[in-house]
């Protein structure tokens, strides 16, 4: 097989959470610890960050990365999901694995896969933990892709563990409430390994306390600790809860193994975009009219983008939104602009909420729009009646900011 071929049997022929939601939810590490014993356990040949959250992960992961970077380590990256190509997910210092890696790697270890039924996110987590491991990175940043407890990462012991936040999201996996999705997430503390926590929030603070005591784990808030102000070239205002978690994380690691200096710390966060290609937060793609897109898709995240938006200069602001269907509308539409006029649309995966249904929904709450076809065709119309001092806003979903970029 080729790439193309690899990939699409990759996405094709294993359930993947992205696409079909529950059925590639697994509840157990039963799977991955096999899969670690199969490929000698990698996962023991360098050290890493563990990097869980319901939002800010991915930024928070991409600026530890930029930073290590810019020290002169040689960084392994782990993100979910990708944007354009599945090879996002796995860089080192801001190099996508290479394509011939991907098809060795399933080519050679196909026949354990199907014989063991193991997952799209299993099989990637293997493939991303040999790489680091071939590729002898010095340390990798590797991302949680769903709660943590539970996680094909959570097979790691981390210099760092790192939560940045909770959130209600993917709740029919984690639970229905904060201090369940915290049990959840809190299961990356690891005996003895330090914590940070990215935000302080009353209803997790003390799930977090009980279980870092429990594990021994010190744990810091970093929001809660005084940092000077650093810029980043990640340019949402928000970006500024993800910079004090990264920094103060970057602050923990053992100094005897990780020599990061102050300056390197402002051009890791100033440099981002250019050290690890991350695309799609507060992405500013074209001017005159202003368009922006940005992945957050639940509600802490939309919060933050909404007061992003309201800081924005401009005449009139169009909306190009999308979700998958398992959205928790309810929670969000009440936070979008009202004065705003809204494209609807469907992203073009299997979870995608039909852009009419989508519409009826937005009704309910005094919103008004047009649905379209496609995202694309969303966001010509949109561009077609936005004047130049105009704001094109893109988001509800990764799967929407992935069909623009």
């Amino acid at each position: 097989m080729n790439y193309q071929d690899t990939v699409n049997w990759m996405f094709q022929q294993l359930p993947m959470y992205q696409n079909q939601g529950v059925s590639a939810y697994k509840k157990d590490l039963s799977n991955t610890v096999l899969l670690s014993k199969y490929l000698n356990h990698p996962e023991n040949n360098f050290r890493c960050i563990h990097v869980a959250g319901t939002n800010g992960k991915g930024s928070t992961s991409h600026m530890l990365a930029s930073i290590l970077q810019e020290a002169g380590y040689k960084v392994g990256l782990y993100t979910s999901p990708h944007l354009k190509d599945y090879r996002e997910r796995i860089k080192i210092n801001g190099k996508e694995v290479d394509q011939s890696f991907v098809v060795n790697f399933i080519e050679k270890h196909k026949p354990f896969f199907e014989s063991n039924s193991l997952s799209f996110f299993e099989m990637t987590v293997g493939l991303a933990f040999d790489y680091f491991s071939k590729e002898k990175v010095d340390i990798a940043i590797v991302e949680v892709g769903l709660g943590g407890r539970l996680d094909s990462t959570n097979i790691i012991t981390p210099e760092v563990s790192v939560i940045t936040n909770i959130g209600l999201d993917h709740t029919q996996f984690l639970g229905t409430t904060i201090e369940a999705i915290a049990i959840e997430k809190g299961g990356i503390i690891k005996p003895g390994i330090s914590v940070v926590i990215g935000e302080t929030q009353p209803e997790t603070k003390v799930v977090f306390e009980t279980i870092s005591k429990r594990m021994n784990a010190t744990m810091y808030f970093a929001d809660q600790i005084i940092q000077k102000k650093y810029k980043s070239d990640l340019i949402g205002s928000y970006q500024q809860i993800n910079i004090k978690t990264a920094v103060q994380t970057i602050k923990v690691l053992d100094p005897q193994r990780f020599e990061v200096k102050e300056r390197h710390i402002e051009s890791g966060l100033q440099n981002v975009v250019n050290n690890t290609g991350l695309k799609g937060r507060w992405q500013v793609l074209h001017e005159n009219p202003k368009i922006i897109c940005d992945t957050a898709h639940n509600k802490e995240g939309l919060k933050h983008v909404v007061t992003q938006l309201f800081s924005e200069k401009h005449e009139n602001l169009h909306v190009v939104f999308g979700v998958v269907n398992d959205k928790n509308l309810a929670s969000i539409i009440p936070l979008l602009p009202r004065n705003a006029k809204y494209y609807f649309c469907k992203p073009n995966i299997e979870r995608g909420l039909n852009a009419n249904a989508l519409k009826e929904k937005f009704e309910l709450f005094g919103l008004h729009g047009e649905a379209f076809e496609s995202v694309n065709d969303a966001l010509d119309n949109a561009k077609d009646n936005a004047l130049s001092n105009d704001l094109i806003y893109i988001g509800g979903s990764t799967f929407v900011v992935a069909e623009i970029i």
